[in-house]
């Protein structure tokens, strides 16, 4: 079996995809969902962010779901290998 040392590091990015890529398919701005979840829009880029540091937790990930109107596992699936 194949491992990854930054495994963690996979997972975040593939949650900051995954709330990217269903945000721009909701037809909304960071702000927009900055607003909808009451985080910061500074907080909402940085989650995003490919190069920034990940350390949002699960219920921040399940609030950011639920303003998207998609289940949370949707943020867990790894649709970019």
């Amino acid at each position: 079996m194949f491992y990854r040392e930054n495994k963690l590091d996979d997972i975040y990015l593939t949650i900051a995809r995954n709330i990217r890529k269903y945000r721009i398919k909701n037809g909304m701005t960071q702000h927009e969902l900055a607003i909808k979840t009451g985080y910061s829009y500074a907080y909402i880029r940085r989650v995003e962010g490919p190069k920034c540091i990940k350390n949002f937790s699960i219920q921040t990930v399940y609030n950011i779901s639920n303003a998207l109107g998609i289940d949370i596992v949707q943020l867990f699936e790894d649709s970019y290998i």
